[in-house]
């Protein structure tokens, strides 16, 4: 085991590019270079990546599936002095990727943790949808079952929140038709496809007619897909915020709509006659 130093390593969280190699920052570049080793998401993917900016620091598979010993040994060297620096296969760590233990586990353990901004799927599809982004939910990856994607649908759909999804190609159709009966075939949806590479595609329309155009076109159903729903319309009158779509969600997991909606106008403020309608659209 390695024995602690007085001056323990850092642990860098370093963004990656999600296609374009052009977007590796070279802050990024700098700090792979000089870190004692690389903990990758995938160390074969990631070779090629460190191949073309000269990268030669060791590297050791860091995943989902990695054990408590894979995390202790990296919290053992940092405490020793080396610093290591975190990657997945593109985009930034922890953003639907590996890394999450990793980084609690560092900062449990008192090593400083320093972030290297870069690329990110997520907000590089925001960008450049056109939807509200004062205010947004990521949701990451949708179940793979369709009950369990439209119970979780179901519970987004009066969030006034622009609503942001990861799906693989292989789900992209039957999740935009799912989509089209739990939010209605006018609400929009923005697809943002295989970003920052070569057959990039960025396409909003209602989510019916954008369902239709991916069922008529194959192509548009492969690569990395981000999946941008315009947030649900204020109700007229009385507006339920996402905290309150919360309370009354869990409400009516135990209790009847009419015992719900009563309780609820007493947790949030709203009108009772208001929620007992709201649950009714809901459940619609």
């Amino acid at each position: 085991m390695a024995t602690p130093s007085s001056n323990p390593g850092t642990l860098y969280v370093v963004a990656t590019p999600i296609g374009n190699l052009g977007d590796m920052v070279p802050r990024a570049v700098e700090t792979l270079q000089t870190v004692a080793l690389i903990a990758a998401e995938d160390t074969r993917h990631s070779s090629r990546l460190l191949a073309h900016f000269d990268i030669k620091t060791p590297c050791v598979a860091y995943h989902d599936h990695s054990d408590e010993q894979r995390t202790a040994q990296l919290i053992a060297r940092m405490q020793a002095g080396e610093s290591i620096a975190l990657i997945s296969d593109a985009g930034t760590p922890l953003v639907s990727d590996p890394g999450y233990r990793l980084v609690r586990s560092a900062r449990q353990a008192g090593i400083t943790i320093v972030p290297v901004p870069g690329a990110c799927a997520m907000i590089a599809a925001l960008s450049a949808a056109g939807l509200p982004s004062d205010r947004f939910a990521f949701e990451g990856f949708l179940p793979a079952k369709q009950v369990a994607r439209c119970t979780h649908l179901q519970s987004l759909v009066a969030d006034p929140r622009t609503l942001i999804f990861y799906e693989a190609p292989h789900r992209i159709l039957e999740t935009l038709q799912d989509m089209v009966q739990v939010f209605g075939p006018e609400r929009e949806v923005v697809m943002a496809r295989e970003l920052t590479k070569t057959f990039e595609t960025i396409k909003g329309d209602k989510v019916a007619e954008l369902a239709a155009w991916v069922a008529a076109d194959s192509n548009q159903q492969r690569g990395e897909i981000v999946l941008l729903v315009h947030g649900a319309p204020k109700p007229e009158g009385d507006a339920i915020t996402p905290e309150q779509i919360h309370i009354m969600n869990v409400l009516l997991e135990e209790l009847p709509v009419k015992q719900a909606a009563s309780l609820g106008a007493k947790l949030t403020g709203l009108k009772k006659n208001f929620l007992y309608d709201w649950a009714l659209q809901r459940d619609s």
